[in-house]
């Protein structure tokens, strides 16, 4: 059975390992919206770092497993460093696109979803990227990097889609590309 899979990208106003009350406030946000997703029905993983012990801003070079190595687009323009990365990225694998849809319009995401202009960029980008994975293939960040900047340069595809544009799987369940 075809599975969702789920990157999401946003530029951050400031860097996460800034100090100011509104990074700290974020961060904390974005804690605890973790916790409720990975306990939502029809989430049935994410990206983490091996071990799970990455720092604030340490997504470049950590090891994420099977996830595969860190990337972004390439409209990204700001710092690469622990003291200098300005980002938030999430890589999710779903049941399938309702759950994922109660999942990001729900609960505490949906506050946080609503206070998003606080904390990020307003960008021409896209904020978000669906595809279609076998059942139990993990997704990498580069399979999501590739994918939102399909999304953004080409417009919604079965292989790149959003919540308010989606396909329905391939009949075999797996990817087109």
């Amino acid at each position: 059975m075809p599975q969702l899979a789920l990157y999401t990208f946003g530029v951050l106003k400031s860097p996460l390992a800034d100090p100011a009350p509104l990074t700290r406030e974020l961060y904390d946000w974005g804690e605890a919206v973790y916790r409720e997703i990975g306990q939502h029905p029809g989430h049935l993983a994410h990206a983490e770092t091996a071990g799970g012990d990455g720092d604030r801003g340490m997504l470049f070079g950590a090891d994420w497993g099977p996830w595969g190595e860190f990337a972004v687009p390439t409209w990204y323009d700001k710092g690469r460093t622990v003291h200098t990365t300005a980002l938030a990225a999430t890589l999710s694998r779903w049941t399938g696109l309702d759950p994922a849809i109660d999942a990001v319009y729900s609960g505490l995401h949906r506050k946080a979803l609503n206070r998003r202009y606080d904390w990020f960029e307003r960008t021409a980008h896209p904020s978000h990227v669906c595809w279609w994975v076998s059942d139990g293939v993990t997704p990498t960040w580069q399979d999501g990097v590739s994918r939102l900047e399909h999304l953004h340069d080409q417009g919604p595809a079965p292989h790149a889609f959003t919540f308010h544009h989606s396909f329905a799987p391939l009949a075999d369940g797996g990817d087109d590309w």
